[in-house]
């Protein structure tokens, strides 16, 4: 087990199991035909996501790329990529990207973006979870490597500039948002603990379903789907 932060919080979250098929119910749809998940750690969506195509999955990380190829063995073709610079290991176009958790990681966002964009397939759709409200950025944020939290009419704007037309835009996890702001604003806490994760999947399940009737006003994260037009 790792010890870096990052990763310690990769493999606690690897724990919402609930939580995280949760989340993927929410954009399901819109998975199919050729998939690139963008900054894929260690793999904790990555299987899932075989299920709906044929999943290529990058990271610039490499024990983390050595954990989930071990992990999917031939199920995915995985391997080392810059989303920001640009370099992969495949040379083709995508009908869905996948963008889970990274984008608050990469220095120049707008550039990422736009490479996004470029990989996919006329008509392609760009699936993107960031987390939300600058205001509950704290420790485990700074700890974990992010640059930056998102305003959601922010993240749009910054969508719509690189070329992208939005299809659907939700905040999720309200509970999640609450345990963010406790953990991090006023205890201070560096890592997301995994016995607090496995307290959040027994919980969860009782009240995130809310969300599926009404849309919170205020989430952990901003779930944005957005179609390449052209």
């Amino acid at each position: 087990m790792s010890t870096k932060p990052g990763a310690k919080t990769l493999e606690s979250m690897s724990q919402a199991v609930w939580y995280n098929r949760w989340t993927l119910k929410k954009f399901d749809r819109y998975l199919k035909g050729d998939i690139l998940e963008v900054g894929c750690g260690i793999g904790n969506f990555t299987e899932e996501l075989t299920r709906f195509g044929k999943v290529f999955a990058i990271d610039i990380d490499k024990e983390h790329i050595s954990q989930t190829q071990t992990l999917l063995g031939k199920k995915a073709e995985v391997n080392l990529g810059d989303i920001e610079s640009g370099s992969f290991f495949f040379n083709k176009n995508f009908d869905t990207v996948v963008c889970i958790n990274v984008l608050e990681h990469i220095k120049d966002d707008k550039k990422s973006l736009k490479s996004m964009y470029s990989l996919l397939k006329e008509g392609g759709y760009l699936i993107l979870l960031a987390p939300a409200h600058q205001f509950l950025f704290g420790e485990i944020d700074k700890s974990i490597g992010h640059f930056r939290r998102y305003e959601k009419k922010e993240l749009i704007k910054l969508l719509e500039q690189t070329g992208f037309k939005i299809e659907e835009e939700r905040m999720l996890n309200i509970l999640g948002a609450l345990g963010w702001l406790i953990s991090s604003k006023f205890f201070s806490e560096k890592i997301v603990d995994e016995k607090k994760i496995r307290i959040f999947n027994f919980i969860a399940p009782f009240i995130l379903p809310f969300e599926d009737i009404f849309k919170p006003p205020f989430g952990t994260s901003i779930l944005v789907v957005a179609k390449r037009a052209t």
